[in-house]
């Protein structure tokens, strides 16, 4: 499947539209040494650095969301609930 980095992260903000609410700079490029994406997520002085398996990351972009990267969403959104 092709797609561009750009066009990875634009799906990320689509599918979890609260990573743009809570105003979270994201950062997105493919590792060849890890044959996967990293993505940085960061706010203030918090930052959160994941990978997202290129299957996953395909599966992503037909429309289905990776559960491991939720979580991580997810526990990362959470510094700013309150």
């Amino acid at each position: 499947m092709g797609y561009t980095n750009v066009a990875l992260k634009d799906k990320i903000f689509e599918m979890y539209p609260e990573i743009g609410e809570k105003r979270i700079n994201v950062g997105l490029e493919f590792s060849d040494e890890k044959e996967s994406y990293v993505i940085k997520f960061k706010k203030d002085h918090h930052e959160l650095t994941t990978y997202l398996e290129k299957k996953d990351a395909d599966e992503c972009m037909d429309g289905v969301k990776c559960v491991h990267l939720g979580v991580q969403i997810g526990e990362f959104l959470k510094n700013f609930d309150g």
